[in-house]
């Protein structure tokens, strides 16, 4: 006869739950720093830690998480396969958290919960569209408000705090900004299709000194003079035609050959007759960022600045046609 008991010591064992995982948010901060930095001692000064205790702080998640996170010699510090992999989570919940204590916060103060963003004209050109959806898919129910300005406002509304966070192109008056870069675009000068240049594949910079050209009609003279091509005057005064305030005010003056124009490759975009774009050398290239003041540094507006970084990092395709001197839209339709 068949015993009714299971074998001996298992019928009193009790059932083991796996044991969760006891992650605190600051080991997941310093983690994060530590893939960042890829070395102790600089992530440990960034966080303002012993060297040792930072360590202890990796080690212990390492046990928590039960894998090696980091590869580690006496030289170097490198992530492994699982710690890339876990890089990205540990980013998402830091951020989940971060944003979950100022939503709470914020219904707290009773406030809305909305972003307002400045995009300079043509703001992050083909880049926008994913970066806007992006963000809207991570915060379905986030207003995302978007403002467009004109030359006149370089900061995209950020010096005078009608946005949040920007696009924006550098070099203007950008005292307690922040910065993160998306592309740069080389600079080309815009001709009327009779002139002596039109037909050239290039033009220096030199060449373009004499000529009567555009200005914006912004107050910003960091700007203006960018666009106005001052650091190669030696001191001269550029001899301004006009002062405009949209791509196609410049198109318009070019036109009807009043003045040149310093732009950039997407102006071919507009398909505008009597207008020619040459490539430009020995010119410091244009950057395309997005920036927010050192002061709002929200999650929403780490959130934006986060999706952003992102969708510039995964779409290389994109960003080497819009960096080359000949951008081209793949979308066949004008971004300004």
């Amino acid at each position: 006869m068949r015993s009714q008991h299971p074998p001996h010591g298992r019928h009193d064992e009790p059932t083991v739950a796996p044991r969760s995982m006891d992650v605190h948010s600051r080991q997941l901060r310093n983690f994060i720093v530590v893939a960042e930095e890829l070395n102790f001692t600089r992530a440990s000064q960034r966080l303002g830690v012993t060297q040792q205790g930072l360590s202890t702080q990796i080690k212990q998640l390492e046990q928590h998480v039960a894998v090696a996170l980091f590869a580690r010699s006496t030289r170097h510090v490198e992530l492994t396969a699982a710690g890339a992999a876990f890089l990205q989570h540990a980013r998402d919940a830091l951020h989940r958290l971060d944003f979950g204590v100022e939503q709470a916060r914020a219904v707290h103060r009773g406030e809305h919960n909305r972003l307002v963003l400045g995009c300079i004209e043509g703001a992050a050109l083909t880049l926008t569209a994913p970066i806007l959806a992006a963000f809207r898919q991570r915060h379905p129910n986030i207003t995302l408000e978007s403002n467009y300005f004109t030359y006149e406002t370089p900061s995209a509304g950020l010096a005078d705090r009608q946005v949040d966070v920007a696009i924006v192109r550098r070099p203007f008056e950008d005292d307690g900004l922040r910065f993160e870069p998306l592309f740069r675009q080389p600079l080309m000068v815009m001709l009327p299709a009779n002139h002596r240049l039109a037909n050239r594949a290039e033009v220096a910079v030199a060449e373009l000194l004499d000529e009567p050209i555009l200005s914006s009609a912004a107050t910003d003279s960091v700007w203006n003079a960018y666009w106005q091509l001052n650091s190669h005057r030696g001191g001269r005064p550029a001899r301004v035609a006009a002062r405009t305030k949209t791509l196609l005010e410049e198109l318009h003056h070019v036109a009807t050959g009043a003045a040149i124009a310093i732009t950039v490759p997407c102006a071919a975009w507009i398909k505008f007759p009597g207008v020619r774009l040459v490539p430009v050398t020995g010119t410091a290239p244009n950057e395309v960022a997005v920036s927010w003041r050192a002061g709002n540094d929200s999650p929403l507006v780490r959130s934006f600045v986060d999706v952003a970084r992102r969708i510039r990092d995964t779409n290389p395709g994109m960003l080497a046609r819009l960096q080359a001197p000949r951008c081209r839209n793949r979308a066949s339709q004008p971004v300004v």
